[in-house]
């Protein structure tokens, strides 16, 4: 049996009405389900991108990448399933907390190296940015404290440098 895979797939494209309906179009065709969509223009002028990851068999993946690729609109593809690669993501944590707790919600923040940038009589809001296992350890930390109301803002992701020796 073919097993499930993580990816997480760079798409350079052209920013025009319907480019980003025709590629999720392609996954849920396929049925593949996008858990995590981010979208924004680059520097140049005219062009986005389409950072999504999905869970599938590598096969179907491999479908999929080639018809991205023949769409008018797609510039570019980057499969980062099988590459070194930095991701990112960002959320956003409001948690509820009573006096007794704010000092341990601000420590936990700050070992987190997160930011607070929101403050209430009753609530904290948590800037923090990183890879999913960090935000999930903050969020899982910050459970018991109190209620929690969460913003994510979905993985984004770029190749790492290559790293060449010098003779």
């Amino acid at each position: 049996m073919n097993q499930e895979e993580r990816h997480t797939i760079s798409i350079l494209v052209d920013n025009e009405p319907g480019v980003l309906s025709r590629v999720a179009g392609l996954f849920s065709g396929r049925g593949f389900n996008i858990v995590s969509l981010n979208v924004a223009e680059t520097l140049e002028s005219g062009l986005s991108r389409i950072t999504l990851v999905s869970y599938g068999v590598a096969q179907i993946q491999e479908q999929i990448n080639k018809q991205l690729r023949k769409l008018v609109n797609v510039v570019k593809v980057t499969d980062f399933s099988d590459s070194d690669c930095v991701e990112r993501e960002m959320a956003l944590v409001k948690v509820q907390s009573d006096a007794a707790h704010r000092a341990e919600v601000l420590r936990i923040a700050d070992i987190f190296r997160c930011k607070v940038v929101d403050v209430s009589p009753n609530d904290y809001t948590i800037e923090v940015t990183g890879n999913r296992g960090k935000i999930e350890a903050l969020i899982d930390l910050l459970r018991p404290v109190g209620s929690l109301e969460i913003a994510r803002t979905g993985v984004i992701a770029m190749a790492r440098s290559k790293k060449g020796i010098k003779k």
